[in-house]
């Protein structure tokens, strides 16, 4: 791998972080929170002509300098490397996701996500999971719910793995059920070690990020989503929508989606865009 420096400030100003860059609980979820707000999740490399390596560096360059997003493998591969130079404690976990549209969890280092050791205290730290995603870190000692805004979501252990669930806006409760995002071990891993995988979803069928084109943004008040030609704006519930999730959807022309990357996501692309929203093949294998 390239060996650079980080230019620490630039990054920062990237995420429109402005507080002490320190190793405190509280830069912890500032930067957290920054980093979903300024860096969409999206795999538009994958469908414009592009290989997605897992090079820090070519990261760097490319979120950072090019004002681009990046899918798991991107956004936590960097964003952990920028929580180490901040002087936190860093683990990288190896994690399977539960998939929507097919039921199935995905293979092990389906997805990499950070773990913080912080004063004694471990923090689960993620800003590539997309539309289901926490926007600061959840404890990892305790069961309890974690209410964040208008989701609320529970760490489970169960037979040596760690269930990472959320409810439902209109599922909250006691009663309601819990959604399985993704399961994870805490054994320690290395960035490199998600390399197959990495192409794996860049190739596969049986991928969300090879199937559909998309582009994702968290937004004041709700969310932003481009997938192959729509464009799905969520505003979260609020005394404003009487507590109610609310979402539009609207259909896009293939000669629009250039404009709307760059005027709603900030995304200018080196090259064309081939919009795709397919099918998921669900895995030959159950995990």
């Amino acid at each position: 791998m390239t060996q650079v420096e980080m230019d620490l400030e630039k990054y920062l100003s990237r995420i429109g972080f402005a507080g002490p860059a320190e190793a405190s609980l509280d830069a912890l979820r500032s930067v957290h929170i920054c980093h979903l707000r300024s860096v969409p999740f999206e795999n538009l490399t994958v469908h414009s002509g592009g290989r997605v390596e897992l090079d820090l560096p070519l990261l760097y360059d490319k979120i950072v300098n090019h004002r681009r997003g990046g899918f798991c493998f991107e956004n936590n591969g960097l964003f952990s490397w920028l929580l180490e130079k901040l002087g936190f404690q860093v683990t990288l976990l190896s994690g399977q996701v539960k998939t929507k549209l097919t039921g199935r969890y995905g293979p092990p280092f389906d997805h990499v996500i950070i773990l913080v050791n912080l004063d004694g205290q471990r923090w689960l730290c993620d800003v590539g999971v997309g539309a289901v995603g926490f926007s600061t870190p959840l404890s990892l000692e305790t069961s309890a719910p974690q209410e964040q805004g208008h989701r609320v979501y529970r760490i489970r252990e169960d037979t040596g793995m760690v269930f990472l669930e959320w409810q439902r806006e209109e599922n909250r409760g006691p009663d309601g059920d819990w959604i399985e995002i993704y399961k994870f071990t805490l054994e320690p891993r290395c960035l490199e070690d998600f390399a197959e995988m990495c192409q794996y979803h860049q190739s596969s069928p049986s991928s969300l990020l090879f199937c559909k084109s998309f582009c994702m943004a968290l937004k004041p008040g709700g969310r932003l989503t481009y997938i192959g030609r729509r464009l799905t704006s969520v505003t979260f519930p609020s005394e404003e929508t009487g507590g109610v999730l609310q979402s539009t959807t609207r259909e896009l022309k293939d000669e629009e989606i250039p404009g709307i990357l760059a005027e709603q996501f900030g995304i200018v692309l080196n090259a064309p865009l081939i919009p795709k929203d397919e099918a998921i093949t669900p895995p030959p294998v159950m995990y």
